[in-house]
């Protein structure tokens, strides 16, 4: 007979109030605890932390308080990954995260979900869904992504947007619900402000 967390796992419905998972979301807690609460110029000691509580943390991983997250071992982080306030990862299911990527401020990565009817939701049970971030995203400040999404290679998640659907390599989407708004092309290789050419 599976566990509440094999259950968790695997993408089967579970309850998440057993004395298992309730302890291991009480440990997550106290090492976000620590981090959130560390001096600024602790950065190695926020480091340390980071690679403790997550499944990997590669080089470079660098996240600004505060932070959230639900277990912590479900999250898989790449090279030089940045990460801006308020990032939340509810990781009741793996969440993998490329190299080279960036959060805005106030980005949620959502892998639990509740079920539809109320009668079944009223019991507890709920059900995790797994998020892929690819390689070179940039997600803008108050984006959300909910369960089961992956975000393509190369791609630019827009400000505001919720995330409902994969999004593929190598484009801009914006919105609620967010879609494609373009492909990004050699052009935008040229990028201009304030009319100066980078």
């Amino acid at each position: 007979m599976k566990t509440e967390k094999q259950k968790m796992i695997s993408g089967e419905p579970y309850l998440a109030n057993g004395k298992e998972l309730f302890t291991e979301r009480q440990n997550a807690k106290e090492l976000v605890f620590e981090f959130n609460n560390s001096h600024p110029k602790e950065l190695k000691f926020r480091t340390e932390i980071i690679k403790k509580l997550f499944g990997k943390a590669e080089k470079g991983t660098y996240i600004e308080p505060p932070f959230r997250c639900d277990y912590g071992y479900n999250i898989f982080v790449g090279k030089n990954f940045y990460s801006n306030y308020n990032c939340t990862i509810l990781d009741c299911a793996e969440v993998k995260i490329g190299d080279n990527v960036m959060f805005a401020p106030n980005v949620s990565l959502l892998t639990a979900g509740h079920p539809i009817h109320h009668e079944q939701r009223n019991t507890g049970s709920e059900y995790a869904f797994p998020i892929t971030i690819g390689n070179n995203v940039w997600i803008g400040g108050n984006v959300v992504v909910n369960p089961g999404i992956t975000v393509g290679d190369n791609t630019i998640i827009g400000s505001g947007s919720v995330v409902t659907k994969n999004i593929p390599d190598n484009v801009i989407a914006v919105g609620n619900p967010c879609n494609v708004l373009r492909e990004i092309t050699d052009e935008d290789k040229l990028y201009y402000f304030k009319d100066k050419k980078f």
